[in-house]
């Protein structure tokens, strides 16, 4: 069980001070601190680790974000950055004495630019909103991730997120123009821009991905992309998860990128079309979700050329979809397979590890042998194309025997991970789920000048404590 830091009684005592701070900055409704409202806010999607934090602020403008956090450094208060609260790995885990800045009600759209094809939005907006935003002009966002009808850009610059179609298109730093952030100080930042690129350092190539740890980012700028003329998924089922595995290092190694390459297992397909009615391959041990796009003879041009690339694997069935509704389906069905396991077991852990895809039949095989040795089933459902894998690791939360095993169980998994030349995290960040990992894939050295950049950035580190390096990392400048 990860453990959190013992909360500082001196900011305990002064919770009504802290409280009256925010109150005096923001509305009524925009301060959060009796006991049952504050529950929603004990966990992110890492529901093993809870903790009620101090209270709860609803900023709706950069400026009271920047306000607030000028309060809590004055005072020394542990801020935990707050979007949807979709986290994986704990990102949002808060602690008892810190106040959570939660941005949900930061949900603007505030400018869509169709010449230069970008957009700038508050950071509350959900992913999906945008494309909803931009589609009626034949516009999108390209990066999707599983939760994209609740997560927040916000959240998703901080853990670089990346979706279904990054394959093509890229992760979240592929899809960045600029941002508004905010320092701990209260310091309000500008980076980037509606242009190719931005002069002097890499400010945005830093902060997305940083967790929260460095800045909260208030205002996205976003690339919009013109939609494609179409797009077609193909099915295609195999006897066994190595098979298609390396049916996937095949299409990759061929230079096809489709749109997406998705994988899912026997025990993620049977629940994923208990809950869509996809006309998944209920007889197959494992499954590719092909898709391409471009003009019909494009499409028709490249789903020949990778059945072609399919066949020497034997696969059991090979059905291109045939109507949007169909695809839709198709797509459902992947985009539910989160909640749609929560059918076959009371709880289970979501890794996300990145490997080459030449090690993917291997890398299959030894959590198939994790999964006998700890006595835990696994569904495997993830992004082959790029090698981000999450598979999902069965247990029983009431059972502690069950919780320890399954948190042994993806601890092996993500240094497996590693093992074969991969990382630890591919879009759902460290968090606290991988703090004490990190030297698995990190030197003391390279851990070292990480430290340095959270130093320089948050010398008390009050922004997001607890998260990314091991706890025994203890803040040098800190009272």
């Amino acid at each position: 069980m990860l453990a959190l830091p013992e909360p500082k009684a001196d900011i305990l005592a002064r919770r009504d001070e802290i409280v009256a701070g925010l109150r005096a900055i923001l509305p009524a409704s925009g301060v959060i601190t009796e006991p049952l409202r504050l529950k929603p806010y004990e966990t992110d999607g890492l529901p093993a680790y809870r903790q009620i934090p101090l209270a709860v602020a609803l900023p709706e403008t950069t400026e009271q974000v920047a306000a607030v956090l000028k309060l809590c450094h004055s005072i020394g208060v542990r801020v935990i950055p707050r979007g949807a609260g979709t986290s994986l790995s704990g990102g949002a885990t808060p602690l008892a004495d810190a106040v959570v800045l939660g941005l949900m009600r930061m949900n603007r759209i505030l400018e869509i630019d169709y010449a230069d094809r970008c957009a700038t939005v508050q950071a509350g907006v959900t992913n999906i909103g945008i494309t909803q935003a931009v589609a009626g002009n034949g516009f999108f966002y390209a990066p999707d991730p599983s939760s994209q009808l609740a997560c927040m850009i916000g959240g998703n610059v901080g853990m670089n997120s990346g979706g279904a179609h990054c394959l093509k298109y890229g992760v979240t730093a592929n899809n960045l123009l600029g941002l508004t952030a905010v320092t701990i100080e209260g310091d309000i930042l500008h980076l980037g821009g509606n242009h190719l690129d931005a002069a002097g350092y890499d400010w945005l190539g830093l902060i997305t991905g940083s967790e929260g740890m460095l800045v909260v980012v208030t205002e996205v700028m976003v690339r919009i992309l013109r939609g494609p003329e179409g797009a077609r998924a193909m099915l295609a089922a195999f006897r066994s998860n190595e098979i298609a595995g390396q049916c996937v290092d095949a299409i990759i190694g061929s230079g096809i990128i489709p749109v997406a390459l998705e994988f899912m297992d026997r025990p993620a397909i049977h629940a994923c079309e208990a809950f869509a009615h996809a006309g998944y391959p209920l007889d197959a041990e494992a499954m590719l979700i092909i898709e391409v796009e471009g003009s019909v003879a494009e499409q028709d041009d490249l789903l020949d050329r990778i059945k072609r690339l399919c066949e020497p694997f034997e696969p059991l069935s090979m059905r291109v979809s045939q109507s949007p509704e169909e695809s839709l389906a198709i797509w459902k069905g992947r985009k539910g397979a989160f909640g749609a396991v929560g059918r076959i077991s009371p709880d289970y852990m979501c890794m996300d590890g990145t490997i080459p895809t030449s090690r993917l039949p291997e890398v299959l095989r030894r959590i198939g042998e994790m999964s006998d040795q700890y006595g835990l089933k696994v569904a495997n459902i993830f992004h082959a194309g790029d090698g981000n894998l999450h598979p999902l690791v069965m247990f029983d939360a009431n059972d502690p025997d069950s919780f320890h095993r399954a948190e042994a169980f993806g601890a092996d998994i993500l240094k497996l991970c590693v093992e074969v030349g991969g990382c630890l995290t591919g879009e759902h960040g460290v968090g606290l789920e991988k703090r004490d990992l990190m030297r698995f894939q990190f030197s003391e050295p390279e851990l070292e000048r990480q430290r340095r950049l959270k130093d320089a950035f948050d010398p008390a580190w009050l922004l997001n404590p607890a998260k990314v390096f091991p706890l025994q990392d203890k803040p040098r400048q800190a009272a």
